[in-house]
C-alpha cells in the first residue's frame, strides 16, 4: 500500500503559512443567488447550508484540482463537480474534443454519426450490456431503468437499497425521503427497500411481496465494501424470482475500474446506469443493459413499447465528443490506478496525522481510496454536524475545498503532501474543539442535512 510522504515529526508541518481567504465578494452575491434561484443553487448539495456561514465561495474557474472564487481565493478541491470531474478541471484533451465539435454543430433533427460511434465505444469500454441510451443526468437514466424493469416484468414494486442516499429526483425515489412534499403517497408506496450486505432482507422482500417486485436497485459500493457473496446472491435471487437487477454506477463507474465496480467484483447486472465522470463534468449519463430488456424501448420488438429515454439534449454532440476523449484518456493513461494511489496517500497521511493529534477515533477516511469520505465524530463517537462544519471552516481557511476526500487524476503526490501539511493544522483545531467545546471555535450555525422536511 502506498504511504503518504510525511516527515517523522508532523508538528513542523504547521509552520508553512497559507494566506487566509476572504469571502466578501461571495457573501455579497448570496442574496442575488437566492432571489433568482430556489435554494441559491441548482443542486442542493451545493447549497449555502452545506458550508460554514459566510464561507460558501462562488466559483469562477477551475484548472486541474484547483478552483478560484470571485474573491480570487485559490482552493485545492476534492469531490470536484460532485464527483463528476475525475480527470481535472479544464482537462486539455477533453476540452479540445468538445471545442472541435462545437464548430460542427451540437444538435440536429436526426441522429449524428457521432452518437453511434460513441455508443459503440462506450459499450466496448464498459462491457456492461449490448445496448446503451444516453441522457443528460443520472436521475433520468435510473428512472428509465426502473420503468424498463416494470415493463419487462409486468410488476409495480421497486426494491431499493435503503442504505444508499440517492437514486433519482423523480417521485418513485424522493417520495421515500423526508422531502416528500408534492408526491402522492400512492406513488411512494410502490417503492420498498432492503439493506446492503443483508441478503436475507432482500429475500424477505420477495417473500413479503410475492410476484410483485420488478427490480432490485443499488449502488455496487459506498463506504462499506460488499460482503463476500452478497452481490452474487442478489444476482441469483433476481434470477430465481424473475426480477431485474440494476446497478447504479453513477459514482462507481470510471472510478473503481474502467468497467465499473461490477467488473471489480465480477457480478454483472441486467441494467446499469452511468454518469458523473463519463464526460469529465460535461452533462452526459447512460443506461446500458441486456438487449432483451433495452429493445423494449426500441422499434424492433413485438411487446408493449416503453417510452424509454427521449430527450432533446440527450445526445448533444459536444458532450459525446467529451466522453470519447475521456474514454481515450482512460485507455492510454493510468487514470483509475492513479485515483487509487492518490487516495491511499491521502488516507494514510490523514490516519497518521489524526493519530498524532489524538483524534484518530473522530476523524477517519471511509470507503475505497478512489472515492473517500470522512467522519467528524464527537468524543462519544457520534456524528456531529457542528464538528463537520468546523472541519470545513478550518480547511477552507487553509485553501482546501474539502466536503469529501475524493481525488481526481490531477492530484499529484506533491499536491497531496501539501494538503496533508494543512490537514495537520486542521486536526489540531479539531482536537482543541473536542477539549474546550466546539462553540469556542465554530463561527455561525452548523451545516444541515439536505434531506430535511423544513428549513
Amino acid at each position: 500500500m502506498e504511504t503518504a510522504t510525511l516527515p517523522a515529526s508532523l508538528p513542523s508541518l504547521a509552520k508553512k503559512p497559507v494566506s487566509e481567504p476572504v469571502f466578501a465578494g461571495s457573501n455579497a452575491l448570496s442574496a442575488r443567488f437566492h432571489a433568482a434561484i430556489p435554494g441559491g443553487a441548482h443542486t442542493y448539495a451545493k447549497g449555502d447550508d452545506q458550508f460554514p456561514e459566510h464561507m460558501a465561495p462562488y466559483i469562477v474557474r477551475g484548472e486541474g484540482c484547483r478552483v478560484w472564487d470571485v474573491d480570487g481565493n485559490e482552493f485545492i478541491e476534492f469531490g470536484a463537480g460532485l464527483r463528476s470531474v475525475t480527470l481535472g478541471h479544464a482537462y486539455g484533451p477533453v476540452v479540445a474534443a468538445a471545442r472541435q465539435q462545437l464548430d460542427l454543430g451540437v444538435n440536429f433533427g436526426r441522429p449524428a454519426v457521432l452518437e453511434l460511434e460513441t455508443a459503440e465505444e462506450f459499450l466496448d469500454f464498459v462491457q456492461a450490456g449490448e445496448m446503451v441510451k444516453f441522457a443528460k443526468n443520472g436521475s433520468d437514466a435510473t428512472s428509465a431503468a426502473v420503468k424498463l424493469a416494470r415493463a419487462y416484468t409486468g410488476r409495480n414494486l421497486v426494491g431499493i437499497c435503503q442504505d444508499h442516499p440517492f437514486f433519482s429526483v423523480d417521485d418513485w425515489f424522493i417520495g421515500t425521503t423526508p422531502l416528500a412534499a408534492g408526491i402522492p403517497p400512492a406513488i411512494s408506496s410502490l417503492t420498498v427497500s432492503f439493506r446492503y450486505n443483508d441478503l436475507a432482507s432482500a429475500e424477505a422482500l420477495f417473500s413479503a411481496y410475492p410476484g410483485q417486485v420488478a427490480c432490485l436497485l443499488l449502488e455496487v459500493e459506498k463506504e462499506v465494501a460488499p460482503a463476500p457473496g452478497f452481490l452474487a446472491g442478489l444476482r441469483r435471487l433476481c434470477d430465481q424470482e424473475g426480477a431485474v437487477l440494476i446497478f447504479d454506477e453513477i459514482i462507481t463507474g470510471f472510478r473503481w475500474h474502467n468497467q465499473g465496480a461490477q467488473a471489480r467484483y465480477g457480478v454483472r447486472p441486467d441494467l446499469s446506469t452511468w454518469g458523473k465522470a463519463l464526460a469529465n463534468g460535461f452533462s452526459l449519463a447512460a443506461l446500458s443493459g441486456r438487449r432483451e430488456l433495452m429493445e423494449r424501448g426500441g422499434l424492433h420488438h413485438s411487446h408493449d413499447r416503453v417510452f424509454l429515454l427521449s430527450t432533446t439534449y440527450g445526445a448533444e454532440t459536444h458532450a459525446l465528443a467529451a466522453a470519447r476523449a475521456v474514454m481515450r484518456e482512460y485507455h492510454t493513461q493510468p487514470v483509475v490506478e492513479q485515483l487509487w494511489k492518490a487516495g491511499r496517500q491521502l488516507a494514510d497521511g490523514l490516519r497518521q496525522a489524526a493519530q498524532e493529534q489524538g483524534v484518530a477515533e473522530q476523524i477517519q477516511a471511509l470507503g475505497q481510496p478512489c472515492c473517500l469520505t470522512y467522519t467528524t465524530r464527537d468524543t462519544q463517537g457520534q456524528h456531529s454536524a457542528a464538528l463537520r462544519t468546523l472541519f470545513l471552516q478550518e480547511t477552507l481557511r487553509r485553501g482546501l475545498f474539502m466536503p469529501s476526500l475524493i481525488v481526481n487524476y490531477s492530484h499529484t503526490p506533491a499536491i497531496i503532501s501539501s494538503v496533508l501539511e494543512r490537514l495537520y493544522e486542521v486536526l489540531g483545531v479539531y482536537r482543541r474543539a473536542l477539549e474546550d467545546g466546539v462553540e469556542h471555535y465554530l463561527v455561525g450555525e452548523p451545516v444541515k442535512s439536505v434531506y430535511r422536511p423544513r428549513n
